[in-house]
């Protein structure tokens, strides 16, 4: 249903250029609408049920896996490995997610999750729950070193005059 629905749609088409494992480049010109449709509803709950640096090494090691499985080594250790932390990732990720079609977009229209990590009450640029005097603390932490190195360079600059 996702294939015909997508497909009257025009989303899920991708035309690339490859690298083969043994060096030489390949085109490729894939259609596959209900499985861009999934992968987007998927990236739509980890959003909101993912914490950010598991979202940042989950993104990072995507790109190992998909190599591993483009060059046929399904049945290594470190196929496994990587297995063994997307279970763990995605043991949270479930909800609802409503997608709009539209031209060969695919736009999230809403999302929901038991799971959900997102807070109005925390997140909120107005009032919230949330101490807005926490940032400051955290904020002079955080570039303290940033801060170091101005006054090392200005220290520099002077004692060179």
């Amino acid at each position: 249903m996702l294939n015909r629905i997508g497909g009257r749609n025009g989303v899920g088409i991708r035309d690339i250029i490859e690298n083969r494992l043994v060096g030489m480049k390949s085109r490729g010109v894939y259609e596959t609408p209900g499985g861009a449709i999934i992968y987007r509803a998927h990236e739509v709950l980890e959003s909101i049920c993912l914490d950010r640096e598991t979202m940042y090494l989950k993104s990072q090691l995507s790109h190992k896996f998909a190599e591993i499985v483009y060059n046929g080594l399904w049945f290594t250790p470190l196929r496994e490995a990587l297995s063994a932390f997307v279970d763990k990732t995605q043991e949270t990720v479930t909800g609802r997610v409503r997608l709009k079609l539209y031209k060969g977009n695919i736009i999230n229209a809403g999302v929901w999750s038991d799971y959900s990590l997102y807070d109005l009450s925390l997140a909120s640029f107005g009032e919230s729950d949330y101490d807005q005097h926490d940032a400051e603390g955290f904020i002079n932490l955080f570039t303290l070193p940033v801060k170091i190195r101005a006054l090392m360079e200005e220290e520099r600059k002077q004692r060179d005059y």
